[in-house]
């Protein structure tokens, strides 16, 4: 359990309010890592501006949710992996395929493959990509824009993934059922 406060709409600072407010609207509670993000207003801003845009953008929801478990896991975020679950499973994203990424392996999808694949090669080049991660990506019907998309995701996940990594917040009811402890890719 967390040692740093968890905010809630009531208690958040006045700044933080509104990002918390729109999050327990949608979700139906306040995501964990953003009730600690509360702590910081500028970081939950930051996060909160930074999503909307890439929720925006070229990538269908099933995609976005493939890319933002595969952040995840390679950040053996625990909180995340499980949150990620559940919204991957509840926008379409193939069982089997969430239970690749959760593993660690490749999904057998090609297109969730190259989009899970070139997301890990992100974070653990730190963006030094090969030719071979790139055309990896392209072939799978990717533009070479959405590469830049993919850095987008990357960054907005390393916000989550970090506050929850040094927080540890409890996962919430509607998140138990998928949790994941790193290092084992337990749990579905």
């Amino acid at each position: 359990m967390t040692s740093y406060p968890m905010h809630t709409v009531d208690t958040a600072p006045a700044e933080a309010r509104t990002p918390l407010t729109v999050l327990r609207e949608t979700f139906g509670f306040v995501p964990g890592a953003a009730a600690v993000m509360a702590n910081s207003p500028v970081l939950l801003n930051t996060f909160f501006s930074a999503f909307g845009h890439f929720r925006g953008g070229t990538f269908t929801p099933a995609e976005r949710q493939v890319l933002l478990l595969s952040n995840a896991v390679a950040n053996a975020s625990e909180w995340a992996v499980a949150f990620h679950t559940l919204e991957a499973l509840a926008d379409g994203v193939a069982p089997e395929v969430v239970d690749a990424v959760r593993r660690g392996a490749r999904p057998g999808d090609p297109r969730m493959a190259a989009l899970s694949g070139l997301t890990v090669a992100f974070i653990e080049k730190r963006g030094h990509l090969g030719e071979a991660d790139v055309k990896a990506f392209t072939a799978a019907g990717f533009g070479e824009g959405q590469l830049f998309e993919v850095v987008a995701g990357v960054a907005i996940s390393a916000m989550a993934n970090y506050t929850a990594n040094v927080a540890g917040p409890p996962l919430e009811p509607a998140v138990e059922p998928h949790a994941w402890t790193a290092g084992t890719g337990a749990g579905a």
